[in-house]
C-alpha cells in the first residue's frame, strides 16, 4: 500500500515539472470529460422535452381514450354517457379521468357575435396533459359549482375581447340560454393567427348548454390516466362495459399516448453517448503524444532509477499513474465546469418549451465522465510505459 501512494506523489510530482508540457492535453481530456456530462445531461433535457411534448399532446403514459358511437336510429342521450363513464372511474378505481366535449360556442365580442370553439374538459385533464396557464389559474373543483361558468381562454380570445386576465374579464356567452361566464386563465396561442378559443368545465356545459346542443359535435368522450402495465387489460375490460352499458353503440378504446417513446429515448441516449465517447478518446490521443515525448526525455532519469534498483514493475506503474493523475484532475475540472454550465444555462428553454419535470444533474453521467477519463488515462499511459521498462539502463546512462 505505502508502494502505491508512493507512486501516485511521484506521479503528482513528474506532473509539475512537466506541466507546461501535459496542460494542453489535459485541456482536452477536461473538456472532453465535460462534453460527456454536458452532453448527457442535454439528452436527458432533451428527451424530457420531447416527452413532456408528447404528454401535452396524447396525455401521460398510459392514457386510454374511451368512446361510444351510436349506431341505430335514436342517439343516447347525454345523461347515458355520464352515467355509463362515472360507473368506469369508479369501477376500476381511477384516480385521474376527464370527459371531453367541444362545441362551437356563440361568444358575444365587442365586434360582434363569434363562433368559438370551446373544449369543455375536467380539472384533472390539466394534470394528464400537463397543461399549464401563464396568466389567472386553471379550474378548481369549486368552479364546478358556480352559476357563471369558468372559462380559460387563449390570448387571441383577450385581444378579441380587448381586456387582460388581470381585469377579471367576464364574457356573454350567447344561444338558447345566455349566461355570463368569468375568465379566470389564459393560455398562449398554439400556433401564429389562431383564433379564439377555450376550456370550460363538463360540468358547467351540461348546466347551460341545451341537449341538442351537446350531441352536434358528437358525444361525449372519457380520457382516463392508467398504469401502462393495466393498459392493455383495462383496454378490453372497458370496451366491453362500456358496450353493456349503452347498448346499440360501437365501442372504442384506445391508447392515445406512444408507447414506443422509451425506445426512442434509449436509442437516443446511446447516440449521445458514443459522440461523447469519441471526443473523450480524441482528448487521450493529445495525452498520449506528450506522454511519448516526456519519456524520451526522461530516458536518462529512467536509466538512473533502474541502476540504483528500481524494477521494472515501479518504473511501468510511476509512468502509467502520471497519466491516470493527470486525466482525474482533469476529469474533475471538467465535471466541475458541466455543473456550472447546467447551473447557468437554461437548456430547456433552449430546446423548446420550459420543462414541468426539470431533470436534475445527471450522477451517472460524471462517474461516468470520471470513469472514462481514468480508462483513457491508464491507455495514454501504458504505450509509454511500455517504452519506459524497455530503456536498458546502459543504453540510458549513455543518451
Amino acid at each position: 500500500m505505502t508502494g502505491f501512494f508512493g507512486a501516485l506523489a511521484e506521479a503528482w510530482d513528474e506532473l509539475r515539472v512537466h506541466k507546461l508540457r501535459v496542460l494542453l492535453a489535459l485541456i482536452g481530456v477536461a473538456v472532453a470529460v465535460c462534453a460527456i456530462t454536458t452532453i448527457t445531461a442535454a439528452g436527458d433535457m432533451l428527451r424530457q422535452v420531447s416527452t413532456e411534448v408528447s404528454e401535452r399532446q396524447s396525455g401521460r403514459p398510459a392514457t386510454l381514450d374511451i368512446s361510444a358511437y351510436p349506431t341505430g336510429q335514436e342517439a343516447p342521450g347525454v345523461e347515458e354517457y355520464v352515467a355509463a363513464y362515472e360507473d368506469i372511474t369508479a369501477r376500476y378505481e381511477i384516480e385521474h379521468s376527464s370527459m371531453t366535449m367541444w362545441a362551437q360556442t356563440p361568444i358575444r365580442f365587442p365586434g360582434g357575435t363569434m363562433e368559438v370553439q370551446t373544449n369543455a374538459v375536467s380539472a384533472e385533464w390539466a394534470t394528464m396533459h400537463r397543461f399549464v396557464v401563464d396568466g389567472g389559474r386553471w379550474f378548481t373543483e369549486a368552479d364546478e359549482g358556480n352559476l357563471s361558468p369558468a372559462l380559460v381562454v387563449n390570448q387571441a380570445f383577450l385581444d378579441a375581447l380587448g381586456q387582460r386576465i388581470e381585469d377579471h374579464p367576464t364574457v356573454m356567452i350567447g344561444g338558447e340560454n345566455p349566461v355570463l361566464a368569468t375568465i379566470v386563465g389564459s393560455y398562449p396561442n398554439t400556433w401564429v393567427d389562431e383564433g379564439p378559443s377555450a376550456y370550460t368545465l363538463v360540468s358547467s356545459q351540461l348546466r347551460w348548454a341545451t341537449p341538442e346542443s351537446l350531441l352536434n359535435t358528437g358525444p361525449p368522450r372519457l380520457e382516463v390516466w392508467v398504469p401502462p402495465d393495466m393498459a392493455d387489460a383495462l383496454t378490453e375490460a372497458i370496451r366491453r362495459d362500456l358496450a353493456g352499458a349503452i347498448p346499440g353503440s360501437q365501442s372504442d378504446v384506445y391508447r392515445m399516448d406512444n408507447p414506443e417513446m422509451g425506445m426512442m429515448d434509449q436509442a437516443t441516449k446511446w447516440v449521445i453517448l458514443g459522440v461523447s465517447v469519441i471526443a473523450l478518446l480524441l482528448g487521450g490521443l493529445g495525452l498520449v503524444n506528450i506522454a511519448l515525448v516526456t519519456v524520451r526525455y526522461r530516458i536518462r532519469e529512467i536509466g538512473i532509477r533502474r541502476s540504483f534498483g528500481a524494477s521494472s514493475g515501479r518504473v511501468f506503474f510511476s509512468v502509467l499513474m502520471e497519466s491516470v493523475v493527470a486525466t482525474v484532475v482533469a476529469g474533475i475540472v471538467g465535471v466541475a465546469l458541466a455543473i456550472v454550465i447546467l447551473h447557468n444555462v437554461p437548456l430547456d428553454t433552449m430546446m423548446g418549451p420550459a420543462v414541468q419535470d426539470r431533470p436534475g444533474f445527471p450522477v451517472s453521467a460524471a462517474v461516468t465522465g470520471m470513469v472514462a477519463a481514468v480508462a483513457v488515462g491508464a491507455l495514454a499511459g501504458l504505450i509509454p510505459a511500455l517504452v519506459a521498462v524497455r530503456v536498458k539502463v546502459i543504453d540510458a546512462i549513455r543518451y
